[in-house]
C-alpha cells in the first residue's frame, strides 16, 4: 500500500497535465495526469504535494487545496491512497518533465484525453465544487469494475 500525491494546477481555463509516456512500466503510461508522485519517509501530503510539484513542474505553490483522498486497488498494482488536490497559486517557469511532457490544456478537455475511467468521477466532482471526499476506485486490469463515493456505491458502465 502506498501514499501519493495529485494536483491540478490551474491557470485560468488551462490546467497543467502529465503525459506520461517517458518511462516503462509505468501504471500510467500514454495516459494525461495531474502532478505528484509517492511519500518520502516523513511526508505529510502537503510536504508531498509541495516538493512533486516542484521537481516534476519547477513550480512553487502559494496556495492549495485539499479535495479528497481516492482509494485506487487494482489486482495489478496493489493499493494507492492519492491525497488529491487543486491549486491556481504557484510562481516559477515550468521546466522539461523527466516522466513524460508537461502540457496547459484546457480544463473541459480531460475527460476526453486517455485518462484513468475513475479519474472522471472525481474530476467531475473538482468541477461541481465538492466537499471532501473519500473515493474508492477498484480496477480489474485497466477496467474500473467499482466505485464507491462516501461509502456510496455508484454506478459503474461496463465496456465491455
Amino acid at each position: 500500500m502506498r501514499n501519493t500525491t495529485l494536483c491540478y494546477i490551474r491557470r485560468g481555463g488551462d490546467t497543467l497535465l502529465l503525459h506520461r509516456v517517458k518511462k516503462e512500466n509505468d501504471e500510467n503510461r500514454d495516459k494525461w495526469v495531474g502532478i505528484g508522485g509517492k511519500f518520502e519517509e516523513g511526508e505529510s501530503p502537503e510536504d508531498c504535494l509541495l516538493r512533486e510539484v516542484r521537481e516534476e513542474t519547477g513550480l512553487t505553490l502559494e496556495a492549495w487545496r485539499y479535495r479528497g483522498i481516492v482509494n485506487f486497488v487494482s489486482d495489478e498494482w496493489g493499493t494507492e491512497y492519492m491525497h488529491l488536490f487543486t491549486s491556481d497559486a504557484f510562481h516559477g517557469e515550468v521546466k522539461d518533465c523527466d516522466e513524460g511532457v508537461l502540457e496547459w490544456l484546457p480544463w473541459e478537455r480531460l475527460p476526453q484525453l486517455p485518462i484513468w475511467e475513475g479519474d472522471k468521477i472525481f474530476l467531475r466532482l473538482i468541477d461541481e465544487d465538492a466537499p471532501f471526499f473519500s473515493l474508492k476506485l477498484r480496477y480489474v486490469g485497466d477496467r474500473l469494475v467499482e466505485a464507491v463515493l462516501n461509502g456510496k456505491q455508484l454506478e459503474v458502465r461496463s465496456e465491455e
